[in-house]
């Protein structure tokens, strides 16, 4: 029952917009028309459940991992910092993140991973524990997840209806959201380290 009174609206609400801005799913519609194209089919449901497993696997067995090569997860949050903060550069200044795109099982590889559950969405993941409650995060998730099923469903429909114009307002919208939370990130977790390093 702990674990569902930490529930938070704003919480769901940040957390949710950090993975929109990092998954970039809206972004991605003109990559998955192509994958499509080439593979003729994409099973929305398979890709969009896969990513949210591997996400929210990752948000509870993520610290275990960095335990073993003995990695913090302060040092984790800054370096997921860099890499939002880098991710947000290229939405903002129009560059395109380089994805590799392979017709075999489609699905899984490249659309659930690493399009959806990439490097960077699965560092956020890691390094939004370090502010925020663990059921916010998984709500947040399978929010998004839901929103990439949809996309997924009808891709070809969204960038004809949305057109250019518009997707690319979106990414650089949110890339100036993303901008924000790195750097909160960033100043959140520095000082908590170099308090680890006076005290050592």
């Amino acid at each position: 029952m702990d674990f569902f009174s930490k529930l938070n609206i704003n919480e769901i609400g940040t957390t949710f917009a950090v993975l929109f801005a990092v998954i970039d799913i809206l972004g991605s519609i003109p990559i998955i028309v192509g994958i499509r194209s080439k593979v003729g089919h994409i099973q929305s449901e398979k890709a969009s459940l896969a990513a949210g497993i591997l996400m929210i696997s990752f948000l509870f067995f993520g610290t275990k991992i960095l335990n073993l090569v003995g990695v913090d997860v302060q040092s984790f949050a800054v370096a997921g910092a860099f890499v939002i903060f880098i991710i947000a550069l290229e939405m903002i200044l129009g560059i395109e993140i380089q994805k590799g795109v392979e017709a075999n099982s489609a699905s899984i590889v490249p659309i659930a991973f690493p399009l959806v559950a990439g490097a960077g969405s699965l560092t956020t993941v890691l390094s939004l524990r370090s502010q925020y409650a663990d059921i916010n995060i998984v709500v947040a998730i399978i929010l998004n997840m839901l929103i990439v099923y949809l996309v997924l469903k009808f891709a070809g429909k969204l960038e004809k209806w949305m057109g250019p114009g518009v997707l690319s307002v979106l990414k650089k919208v949110f890339g100036v959201i993303l901008l924000s939370i790195a750097i909160k990130l960033f100043t959140s977790n520095i000082g908590a380290l170099f308090m680890q390093e006076i005290n050592l």
